[in-house]
C-alpha cells in the first residue's frame, strides 16, 4: 500500500504542478486567458499578472517540490507535500472569494485534500476504515 500511495502522491503533485504553472503562464501571457477583469474589482489587482505569477511560482513551485522530494524519498517530502496540499486549498478559497464559483475549483479543492490524505496514509496516521473501527467492533461483538 505504501508504494501505491507514494506513486499516487507523486502523480497528483506533478499534475497539480503542471496545471498551476500552465494556469500561471496563461494568466501572465494572456492577462487572464479571457477571464473578465471585472472579477478583480474590489481587489488590489488591476490585471491577472500578479495572480498568475503567484499561481505559477508559489502553487506550481510547491507542487513541483512536493513531487520531486517524494519521488526521491527525501526526509522532508511529507512536509513539502502537506504544504503543497494546503497551498492548493488556500488558493482555491481565495479564488472563490475573489472570482466566485467555477466547477474546476471543486476538482482542485479535492486534489489538495487528497494530497494531504495521501501524506497521512504514508505516515500511518490515516488507516483504512476496515482496519480500525469496524475491525474493533466485530471483535467486541464476537461471542
Amino acid at each position: 500500500m505504501t508504494r501505491w500511495t507514494r506513486r499516487a502522491l507523486i502523480v497528483l503533485a506533478y499534475f497539480c504542478a503542471i496545471s498551476a504553472v500552465g494556469g500561471g503562464v496563461l494568466g501572465v501571457a494572456a492577462d487572464g486567458a479571457g477571464v473578465p477583469l471585472e472579477y478583480l474589482k474590489g481587489t488590489a489587482f488591476t490585471s491577472y499578472l500578479i495572480p498568475g505569477l503567484i499561481l505559477g511560482i508559489v502553487i506550481g513551485g510547491t507542487q513541483t517540490l512536493a513531487a520531486i522530494t517524494t519521488q526521491r524519498h527525501h526526509p522532508y517530502s511529507h512536509i513539502a507535500s502537506t504544504v503543497a496540499g494546503f497551498g492548493m486549498i488556500i488558493w482555491i478559497f481565495v479564488e472563490l472569494a475573489i472570482t466566485g464559483y467555477v466547477w474546476l475549483q471543486t476538482l482542485y479543492l479535492a486534489l489538495g485534500i487528497a494530497e494531504i490524505a495521501l501524506v497521512l496514509l504514508l505516515m500511518g496516521m490515516l488507516r483504512p476504515l476496515a482496519r480500525t473501527r469496524l475491525a474493533r467492533a466485530s471483535v467486541r461483538s464476537a461471542p
